[in-house]
Formats: C-alpha cells, sequence, structure tokens
C-alpha cells in the first residue's frame, strides 16, 4: 500500500531535517482546508490531494491501521501541527486578589480614619494649657501615654490588613479548586481513536494531526478533521455556525467535520487535520483573545476582556459556545450597569434572599452608625461648650479633632461590624466545600447552584437504564423458530440456516465499536464495552457458541452498503449489505412490537420461510412479548429482508418503502437487573416528599415490571402508567396545541411514561415545572443520557448526565454528572443540597445575634459613656471571628440522613425561621443583659477601676478588657449553639465529625487569650487574673445553658416574632421594572434589591460583589443548546409508531384548576424562561414527575405553545393539611466550574 511505503520513507529520513518537509502539508496549509465546506472543500481535496486517502499519505497515516502509536512519532506531531490544548487564561495572582478585596468600601473608610489618627496623635499641640479645652481634654499627666496614641490607629490598620488578606486568601484558594475541579471534568474527557490497528481511547489532549479518530452518535468533535467513511452521519454545527438544522455529511457531498459540532447521527471514521488553537474552535478563542491578555486593572478593558476570557475555561474541550455571538453576561465591578447586569438565568433562591437580606441589614447597620456617630459629636459640644462653659480656642482644634476622629472610628466598627459580608463568603464555601465532598459521592457539579437546588427538589424524572437498572444486559429468554424458551437454547436446537442468519444480523446490525471483552480480573465477569443492549445480543451469540467477530472479520464495517442507525424516531436499527450478484439483504433489529408490525412473514421450525399473519401476531404478542414484558425483560425483535437484484435498485432513501416486509428471524428478550441499592434510595426520596417518575423508552409493561421492582409503583396504588402516545393523546387539544390544564390533570399521578421520545420528556419537565396546581413551583430533576436530552436537561432545575453511559451533548447540557450512572447518588445530590441550605441558616443565626449585641452594645455604649465599651480593633477581631471563621467552621458541617427525614423548603420559604428568631433573640437578651451588667456594675462586683468616662488616651482598664474578654467567650460558646437550627437540644451531637469546627473553636481560644494577656494597648486590653477569666469564661457557657431554656419555649407562643428572609415575591415588584424586565429572559431577584437599595452603603458591600466575583468568573454556561429553539422536525419513520400495542386507561385524577393566563413560552430549551411563579407549594403526597427515555433524537415537532400559568396571580389556599412541601427554581450565577 501506498502509505506503507511513505511509512519506510519516513524512517530512512533524518529526523533532524525540517519537520514541514516530513509532512507533506503546513499547518497554514490544513487550516484554510478547513475553512471551506461542501462543495469548495472537496474540489479543494481533489486538487491538491487527489481524494482523502491522498490527504492521509501525506499525514503520513494509513486510513485503517490509523498511526503506528510510537511516541516519537506522537511528539513529533505534536511539535510540528500543535497539541489539542486551548491555553487557559492566567489565573488571578494574590496580589491582585488582595488589590480586590482593598476595594471594600468599608475597609477604605476605616484605612482613612486610622491614618488621620495617626497623624494626629503625632501632633504636638503648642504648650497651651490643655485644661482650657475642657475636661475630657486632661488627664493625660504622662508624657509616655500620650507617646502611645499611635498605637490605636497603627492596630487598625494592621487589623484591616489582616482582613484582606484573610479575603484575599479565601478567594484564591477557592480559585485554585475551581480550576482543579475544571482540569479534572477535562481530564476525564476520552475519545476513540485507532493506533495501530487497535481502537483504543485516549484523553481528548492526546489527539494529534494524522489520527484516525472513530465518530459516533452522541458525540462532540474534539479536533477538526476530514471524513474518511460515514453512515449516515448528521452534525449539530449550532455551535458554529448558528444554524439550528442538521447537517448531513458524507464522502461526495460534504466530508469536512469541525471540532466544537455535536454527532446527533450515524457514525463514521475521520482523519484529524487541525488541533486545538488551530482548528476553527481554536481559532475563534484566539479571536476572543482568550489566551492571552494580562493586566486586568483598567475597569472598562476588564469589562471587555471578561466578557471575551469568560469562556476560555471550558475552551480546552473545545466546548465552544455560539463563538460569534458570545453572549456573556460582564463581570462588572461596582455598580453593574442597568443594560447588561440582568443575568439571562434566574438568581439562585439563596442568592436572591441573601442579596435582599444582606441589603436590609447593611441599611440597619448604615443607620444605627451614623445615628451613634451624631450622638457623640452632639454630646461632646454640650458636655464641653454648655456644660462646662468652655470658650471656643483656634488652638485646642487638634484636640477637638482627635475626638471628631475617635468618633468617626467608632462609627465606622459599628457599620463594621454590622455588615454582613461574611455571608456570601459563607455561601461559597459552604456550596465550594460541597461540590467537593459530592465529587466522592459520585456528584460532579458543573454549575454551583445546582447543588442548592437540589435540596429544593420535589420531584425527580428518572430514566430507567443504567439509572435504576445495572445496564449490564443479558438474553436470558428467546424465540425463535416457533419455539419460546424460557432460557437460551442449546445450539443444536436451532435450525442451521436460521442459526446462520441470526448469527450474521447480529455480528454486522450491531455498531463495530461495540463488543465484548475478557474479564479484567480471573473469574470476573466479561466486560460490555459500547451500547449494552448491543452487548447482550454479541453474548447470545457467544452463548450459541458461534463467534461474532469471524462474521465481522469477514464483513469488515468498510464492506457495508448503507446503514439506517438507530434513533429515537425509528427505534430501530438497520444494516444492508450488497451481495455479488448485486442483490441486496438487509439486517434489522428494534423495539419488538414496532419492529413486528413491518414483518410479514416468519423462520419455522425447519428454517423455512412461512407468511405472517396480523392474526399471527396479535397471538405472539400475547403468549411472547407480554410474559416476557411482564417479567421486566426488554423485548427486542431481529428480522431480515432479501432484494433481488431482478427488482432494480431500491430507492434507499424512502426508509418506509425499505423497512416493511421483513422475514422475522427471532424475538429475545433482555434482563436489566435492578441495581440493588435503588429501592432504599427511592425509598429515601419519598420519605423526603419527592417525587420520582420514571421516562423510559421501554414497552409499558417492562416499564412497569421495573418500577415494581424498584418501589416507584407499589400494588394497588391509585398511579398512571402510561406510553408517551397516549400521554400525547392526553395533552394536546383538537388542534394538537399542548395544554397545560391538561398536563396539570395528569402529571400529579403519573409514575411511569413509557415508550417515550425525548421530546415527550422535554414537554413532562416543562410542563411540571410551568404547573400551578399545587401551591408551591416545582423543583424538578432529570437524568438524562442522550444527546436528545438535551432540551430536558436544560430546561430542568437540575440535569444530571450519566458520566459512563452519557454522551458529551447531554454532560454539557447538564448541572450534576453522575460518574457512576447511579440513581442513589441521586439521594446524596439531594442531603447535600439541603446541607448547604441549613449550613447559611446556621451561620446566619449565629452573625445576626452577634450583630444586634455588637451593635446595640456600642451605640447604647458610646451614648451613655461617650466611648465605645469594645475598641475598633476590638471590633475588627469580633467581626473576623464572627466573618471568616464562623462561615469556615459552620458552612462545612457534613450532612445526615436526617435531612432527609424532612419536606424540601419553598421558594418563598424564609432563611430565619421563628425558631431561629426565637433563638436569636433569646441569646442577644442575654448576652446584652450580661455585658450591661458588668459594663455599669462590673468595677463593684470585681473590685476594679471603672472604666467609663476615661479621658483620651486613657491606658486600657481591667474593666472594659473584661467586658470585651466576656463578650467573645459568649460568642464561642454561642457558636456551638448556632450548629442547631430546629430546635434540637443536643448541640454537640456530631462535632467530632466536623474537624473543622472543632479547630476553629479551639483557635479562636487561643487567640483570644493571647490578645487579652498579651494585647496589651493595640488592643487596649489588661491581662487579667485566673478568677477573672474563670469567671468571664463561666459567663460564656452560661449561654449554652441559657439555650436549653430557649429551646424549651414553644415556637408556637411566639406568633408574634416575624420571620426574614423571604425570596422576592412577584407581587413585590414595581410595575415599572416589570415593564423594563419584558424583554429580559427572567427576572433577577439580587438585582431589583440591588437596584432598589442602590445608594451609597449599597457600595459598601463590594465585598459582597467582590467574593461573588469569583463564583461569577465561572459561570459562563451558554451551551450548545442555546441556539437550538426545537429539535428539528424529522420527516422520517414516525408512520411506523402510528398506534400503541397495549395501553392502559387508569382514571384522571381530578384536581381542581386555577385560572391560567395564556403565555407563549417560546423556547422549550431555556431552562427558566419563567416569570417567578407564585409561591407553589407541593403537597408531599402528591405523585411526581415522569423522567425520559434514553434514546435520542427529535421527534415530529414542538408545538411550543404552552399555557404558562405561572404568571397567574392566583393561589389556591394550602389545600388540605398536609406538610407544605417545597420548590425553589434556580439557575443563576451559572457557575460553570
Amino acid at each position: 500500500m501506498a502509505n506503507n511505503s511513505f511509512r519506510g520513507s519516513k524512517h530512512g529520513r533524518h529526523a533532524e531535517a525540517h519537520h514541514e518537509a516530513e509532512f507533506s502539508c503546513s499547518v497554514q496549509e490544513l487550516r484554510s482546508l478547513m475553512e471551506l465546506s461542501g462543495a469548495e472543500a472537496l474540489t479543494k481535496i481533489q486538487e491538491s490531494y487527489g481524494d482523502v486517502s491522498g490527504l492521509c499519505a501525506r499525514l503520513r497515516t494509513a486510513p485503517v491501521e490509523g498511526l503506528d502509536g510510537k511516541s516519537e512519532d506522537i511528539d513529533r506531531r505534536k511539535q510540528v501541527f500543535g497539541q489539542n490544548l486551548i491555553p487557559p487564561k492566567k489565573p488571578k495572582t494574590f496580589v491582585q486578589l488582595v488589590w480586590e478585596a482593598l476595594q471594600d468600601v468599608t475597609l477604605i473608610i476605616l484605612e482613612v480614619a486610622a491614618i488621620i489618627s495617626l497623624c494626629l496623635s503625632f501632633y504636638r499641640p503648642p504648650d497651651a494649657d490643655r485644661h482650657h479645652c475642657g475636661d475630657a481634654a486632661g488627664g493625660v499627666e504622662d508624657e509616655g501615654e500620650a507617646d502611645a496614641g499611635w498605637i490605636e490607629g497603627a492596630a487598625i490598620l494592621l487589623s484591616v490588613v489582616c482582613v484582606v488578606l484573610v479575603t484575599a486568601f479565601n478567594d484564591w484558594s477557592k480559585e485554585k479548586q475551581f480550576r482543579g475541579l475544571q482540569s479534572r471534568i477535562e481530564q476525564g474527557q476520552k475519545f476513540t481513536v485507532v493506533r495501530g490497528g487497535q481502537v483504543v481511547q485516549i484523553k481528548v489532549s492526546e489527539i494529534v494531526v494524522g489520527d484516525i479518530a472513530q465518530v459516533k452518535y452522541g458525540d462532540l468533535l474534539p479536533a477538526d478533521g476530514v471524513l474518511i467513511q460515514s453512515n449516515d452521519l448528521k452534525i449539530d454545527e449550532s455551535s458554529l455556525t448558528g444554524e439550528s438544522d442538521h447537517v448531513k455529511k458524507s464522502l461526495d457531498k460534504d466530508p469536512m467535520l469541525l471540532s466544537g459540532t455535536h454527532v446527533m447521527e450515524g457514525s463514521g471514521k475521520m482523519v484529524v487535520t487541525a488541533v486545538g488553537v488551530n482548528s476553527q474552535t481554536g481559532i475563534i478563542f484566539t479571536l476572543l483573545g482568550a489566551g492571552e491578555e494580562g493586566d486586568e486593572d483598567k475597569a472598562e478593558k476588564k469589562k471587555e476582556k471578561e466578557k471575551k476570557s469568560k469562556k476560555d475555561d471550558k475552551a480546552k474541550k473545545g466546548k465552544n459556545q455560539d463563538g460569534t455571538t458570545a453572549e456573556m453576561q460582564s463581570l462588572s465591578d461596582g455598580e453593574p450597569k442597568k443594560e447588561d447586569s440582568l443575568p439571562k438565568k434566574e438568581k439562585s433562591v439563596l442568592q436572591g434572599k441573601l442579596t435582599k437580606l444582606a441589603m436590609q441589614i447593611g441599611k440597619a447597620g448604615l443607620f444605627m452608625s451614623t445615628l451613634t456617630v451624631l450622638i457623640l459629636i452632639i454630646r461632646f459640644l454640650i458636655d464641653t461648650f454648655w456644660i462646662q462653659g468652655v470658650p471656643w480656642a483656634s488652638e485646642c482644634l487638634p484636640i477637638y479633632m482627635q475626638f471628631l476622629v475617635k468618633f468617626f472610628i467608632i462609627g465606622v466598627t459599628v457599620l463594621v461590624v454590622a455588615v454582613p459580608e461574611g455571608l456570601p463568603l459563607a455561601v461559597t464555601i459552604s456550596l465550594a466545600y460541597s461540590v467537593k465532598k459530592m465529587m466522592k459521592d459520585n456528584n460532579l457539579v458543573r454549575h454551583l447552584d445546582a447543588c442548592e437546588t437540589m435540596g429544593n427538589a420535589t420531584v425527580i424524572c428518572s430514566d430507567k437504564t443504567g439509572t435504576l437498572t445495572m445496564n449490564r444486559m443479558t438474553v436470558v429468554q428467546t424465540y425463535i423458530a416457533e419455539c419460546y424458551y424460557k432460557k437460551v437454547p442449546e445450539p443444536e436446537l436451532i435450525p442451521a440456516r436460521t442459526m446462520d442468519l441470526l448469527i450474521q444480523g447480529i455480528g454486522v446490525n450491531c455498531a463495530y465499536t461495540t463488543k465484548i471483552m475478557p474479564p479484567e480480573k480471573e473469574g470476573g465477569m466479561a466486560r460490555q464495552v459500547g451500547n449494552k443492549t448491543e452487548c447482550a445480543l454479541l453474548g447470545l451469540s457467544l452463548n450459541l457458541h458461534r463467534d461474532y467477530q469471524t462474521v465481522r472479520n469477514e464483513i469488515p464495517e468498510e464492506k457495508l452498503f448503507k446503514v439506517y442507525t438507530f434513533n429515537s424516531a425509528r427505534k430501530s436499527m438497520s444494516t444492508v449489505l450488497r451481495n455479488h450478484d448485486g442483490s441486496y439483504r438487509m439486517f434489522s433489529k428494534g423495539a419488538s412490537e414496532i419492529l413486528l408490525k413491518k414483518c410479514c412473514k416468519t423462520l419455522t421450525v425447519n428454517g423455512e420461510t412461512k407468511i405472517f399473519k396480523p392474526r399471527d401476531r396479535d397471538s405472539l404478542v400475547k403468549k411472547v412479548i407480554e410474559p416476557m414484558a411482564s417479567e421486566g425483560l426488554r423485548t427486542i425483535c431481529l428480522a431480515y429482508k432479501d432484494f433481488p437484484a431482478s427488482d432494480g435498485e431500491p430507492d434507499w432513501d424512502n426508509e418506509a418503502q425499505i423497512l416493511t416486509g421483513l422475514t422475522c428471524i427471532s424475538v429475545v428478550g433482555i434482563e436489566d437487573p435492578v441495581r440493588p441499592e435503588v429501592p432504599d434510595a427511592i425509598r429515601k426520596c419519598q420519605r423526603a416528599g419527592i417525587t420520582v417518575c420514571m421516562v423510559t423508552g421501554d414497552n409499558i409493561n417492562t416499564a412497569r415490571a421495573i418500577a415494581t421492582k424498584c418501589g416507584i409503583l407499589h400494588p394497588g396504588d391509585d398511579f398512571l402508567c402510561l406510553e408517551g402516545k397516549e400521554f400525547n393523546r392526553r395533552i394536546r387539544n383538537e388542534l394538537g396545541e399542548i395544554e397545560q390544564e391538561r398536563i396539570d390533570k395528569i402529571w400529579p399521578k403519573l409514575r411511569v411514561l413509557a415508550r417515550s421520545s425525548p421530546t415527550d420528556k422535554h414537554t413532562l419537565v416543562k410542563g411540571i415545572i410551568d404547573s400551578t396546581v399545587l401551591e408551591r413551583r416545582q423543583v424538578v430533576a432529570v437524568t438524562g443520557d442522550g444527546t436528545n436530552d438535551g432540551p430536558a436537561l436544560k430546561k430542568a432545575d437540575v440535569g444530571f448526565a450519566m458520566g459512563i453511559a452519557g454522551t458529551d451533548v447531554a454532560k454539557e447540557a447538564s448541572d450534576i454528572i453522575l460518574t457512576d450512572d447511579n440513581f442513589s447518588s441521586i439521594v446524596k445530590a439531594v442531603m447535600w443540597g439541603r446541607n448547604v441550605y441549613d449550613s447559611i441558616s446556621k451561620f446566619l443565626q449565629f452573625q445576626l445575634t452577634v450583630n444586634v449585641v455588637a451593635v446595640i452594645v456600642a451605640f447604647t455604649g458610646a451614648c451613655i459613656t461617650q466611648d465605645s465599651p469594645l475598641k475598633a480593633v476590638q471590633m475588627l477581631w469580633v467581626n473576623l471571628i464572627m466573618d471568616t471563621f464562623a462561615s469556615l467552621a459552620l458552612a462545612t458541617e457534613p450532612p445526615t440522613e436526617r435531612l432527609l427525614l424532612r419536606n424540601p423548603y419553598g421558594r418563598n420559604q424564609p432563611l430565619i425561621s421563628r425558631t431561629m428568631m426565637k433563638n436569636i433573640l433569646g441569646h442577644g437578651v442575654y448576652q446584652l443583659t450580661t455585658i450591661f451588667i458588668l459594663l455599669f456594675c462590673g468595677e463593684k462586683l470585681f473590685d476594679i477601676d471603672s472604666g467609663r468616662n476615661t479621658p483620651l488616651h486613657a491606658p486600657p482598664s481591667e474593666h472594659y478588657t473584661i467586658v470585651f474578654n466576656t463578650f467573645v467567650l459568649m460568642q464561642i460558646f454561642n457558636e456551638l449553639n448556632a450548629r442547631k437550627i430546629h430546635g434540637e437540644r443536643n448541640v454537640f451531637e456530631g462535632i467530632l465529625n466536623n474537624p473543622i469546627f472543632c479547630s476553629i473553636i479551639a483557635g479562636t481560644l487561643i487567640i483570644q487569650i493571647i490578645i487579652v494577656q498579651f494585647g496589651g494597648k493595640p488592643f487596649s486590653c489588661v491581662s487579667l487574673t485566673i478568677e477573672q477569666w474563670l469567671w468571664c469564661v463561666f459567663l460564656g457557657i452560661g449561654s449554652l445553658l441559657w439555650g436549653q431554656l430557649v429551646s424549651s419555649v414553644p415556637t408556637t407562643w411566639l406568633k408574634f416574632l416575624k420571620t426574614a428572609g423571604h425570596g422576592t415575591q412577584q407581587e413585590e415588584i414595581p410595575e415599572e421594572e416589570l415593564e423594563e424586565m419584558k424583554d429580559k429572559d427572567a427576572i433577577d431577584h439580587a438585582e431589583i434589591e440591588l437596584r432598589r437599595g442602590r445608594v451609597l452603603w449599597c457600595r459598601s458591600l463590594n465585598r459582597i460583589q467582590t467574593q461573588i466575583h469569583v463564583v461569577n468568573a465561572f459561570r459562563d454556561s451558554v451551551s450548545p443548546y442555546e441556539g437550538l429553539e426545537t429539535p428539528e422536525s424529522r420527516s422520517s419513520i414516525h408512520n411506523f409508531m402510528s398506534h400503541p400495542e397495549f395501553r392502559i386507561e387508569d382514571s384522571e385524577p381530578q384536581i381542581p384548576l386555577i385560572d391560567e393566563n395564556e403565555g407563549e413560552d417560546d423556547a422549550p430549551t431555556k431552562r427558566n424562561s419563567i416569570v417567578i411563579p407564585p409561591p407553589l407549594t407541593g403537597l408531599s403526597d402528591l405523585p411526581p414527575l415522569p423522567s425520559t427515555p434514553n434514546q435520542n433524537n427529535a421527534m415530529d415537532r414542538i408545538v411550543p405553545l404552552h399555557k404558562d400559568a405561572s404568571r397567574s396571580g392566583l393561589i389556591p389556599p394550602n389545600s388540605a393539611g398536609l406538610p407544605p412541601c417545597p420548590g425553589s427554581p434556580l439557575h443563576s450565577l451559572e457557575t460553570s466550574l
């Protein structure tokens, strides 16, 4: 062969010569070739290379054998043509993060105040007599004390530095974690290539120019290439061209395959011609400036850049989203511009609630701090000039200035303590920690907020195959040669002709990439590679002592005349062989009830053919197929058809004509056992108020049998099992349009949807999400593995893709990837999601107690004693404890099974429940009482000097040290109380499972001891005696005992307590703002809050933005499906699916309907194209939703006309007194990792 001679000559030549000379194609030449398509590309290939094999020869590769796989050859190709990587954007340096943390306005105010205080402390007024300036100024006898005045300013600056470093370090480690996760996702990506004649899977980054890659249905192409051979190949190029129609690829029409595009149908082989930055995707990324830009300071440039470069984290994967119209949201720094700041997706529920809460607390803090400063100044003025009657003297001005600065510093510290900048930190830590831990539970989270949404899921639509079952298929029953065998028959019982047809049909009509490999361990089970149903058939041929590989060696893939690949519309696969005499033989396999309708003959006991009448078919269905299905077996029919040469060439494009008049060879029953852990997982879901619904492409009897084994159905339950056709008939009106109220009648009772198409799955998910039958908006999780599950996965609140069986397209559309394809991992995700929510609530409970107490103490202290009992530096330390450390300690609590014993929270469930409010106020009362007693009677109790009314620069007092120490110890012990938010008594339960919590409590205690004993002047502390320490600790531990008292008070008595931290209701949004948002896709609650509260202090929350910032940087999740509104219509084989063979008529549940406004929802694929629905609550025992089939491909057309009930303002009263079960939509912060 030509390529062998090339290969020989290559080794003879010296490798050191010019690389370009070795391969007679340059990078530039290949690059320009890949920019052509269709007829242009064909002519170019013919002119330059003759044909594709000419191109292979010049790239020194063989179309059948592939590269030889030697490492020096691979390395040389990487040198010449580049690697298959797109270099990522440089991460932010630590210095940049420090600079960002410094942008926080509250910190800047503090720094300015500290610097002024520093300057003034060095100012010595001329020797004017101090007492002219009033009492407060006097009393500094000792010069040394006056010299120490600079310490406070310096200490404030130092503590600001600490806060900044801690914040920057947190951001930095977060970013590092995300990058680690990102690279984990990428390393998991493999692709099939042929090297040295062997089919191997290699990492996407290892693909080089000249590789022969096998492409199959569901792949996302990792590099550009030219087709060598194809079967019925259709590509979705919308990510590059924006055209949603699938492009047919073939050797004679359009052989160019581009990276970043999706294989929607068929299979084939291509020779790789461009990788990495030279591929079409790479070129777009380079144009977008993905790889370079370093200095990110100039805000405008930064906005532009981030708009562009946000995509590159994903770039490596070649997951190119619509390159040309990159509609990224800009990560604005300060206040986002109105226009581009409204994100496309609705913010996560939690984010919305938190932003709103932070705004409210911040406003209150600003008010209190301003008030404090005003009262201090007025009191000082009245006291000095009116009561003491001191005349105004200009030389006293510097001293008055020092007082003013001191008051200002006190005011700012109150603000610092009041603004909960730890909130976003707590959320991020909690989510990042959960994501890291979820990896161990086989959940690879791609979008951070999906983790939290999962805690609110009310319905899970699950696939059957591989998720609920083990996806290890074996043929256990067969019907062959007119005999029904309950187990695989002995080979001698089958007529020779039938056996030959069966084995040849199985061999050629299963994808050649599917095979059965020897077990990895001695005595283990054989490994199934590729499509599991096909593996079962190949296994059958081995059990009949015949080797399918001999058939494949006789008829290699190149010799197959035509292949009609499997898709969800055909529900069958056929392969046509050409015989020597010009006649053709076609083998088909597919769903038995569909394929049997196309059969008009069958094989008899002695291998002859005989007529197969509809009457025979009905009896076969009753006697064979129904018994198989009722045992939970999947039934597959194998058939063939001969096209004699005398009939002339058939019209291969007329599938309906080709696929009729078949001869049935056999019907097999394939068992896929239920995973042993699934029934238990489903029980847990049902107990947690989550409805599980199975959506599958299998026939209804099989589906019902498996659903019963899993516990989705129980004998005697009043639930629905429908087939896709029946489901469609019930939800459409006379005009064939889908009506929301019809869906609402069905879904609460639907448990199994069988023989469903991906379109049915999408319709169902959308119907449930838009439903207003139950009071809460339903939160739907969906599992999917096929290319066509993409729209349903995008539409669902949380999309789970299968890590093993899933196609790249499904993974791209999903939020979480199940690395073990196991349903029980979904239950773990629910647990983690609920845990995130609870962690944030715990943190809030703790933080708000400290806020309330610190602000009141500082305020009243300042008003009564003219000085805050807690000094600025002490306040900053308290702030550090309660913000950074507490968020670390409380946000990393591991989840427990107990989380699954309650119903999900709703979208409008407040963050701070009545119980939490009771705890906050209860502990607030205890702490305030203690502090005020110490403050006003402490000197008598401890027999020490009073620390009140001390002059400026006075030395620290024991009195105020005791107040500060007790305050901090009460916070540390109250952190233990904060671990429980539902009123549990045992606050120590499970504390040892959280080493982070224990070490933080211990660390805080040690640092506190050091501060008090050795902090001295900077911390305004004096070392205390053992006795005083014991009293402080006793008062601290008192908060644990008080906690028991508080939890004894029934919350029901405290009806007057308000809850806080609700989501924004639609009714609350002013008309004009709603108008303004009409053209946006969704409402972002957090944005509305920001807009309303955008006043000076809003900027002071800059740190919140900075922290959300890091997360935002990973938000890009423009999916390949974004431009693809409806899966395209196909004129294919629908006439095959005319009437369901079995139908189950169950009573329709009568559920009262609610008025609905018509609303047209245009893009069934956008994930939340809803205007926020009014609060809906699910009743825990109303049934769940269906999920969908694992086959993939678009069915007819979707009529994108759904009634959108979500706009209706009417909410039924909480029907029935059932416990409300939650719903929370989320899609925001699209933190695509």
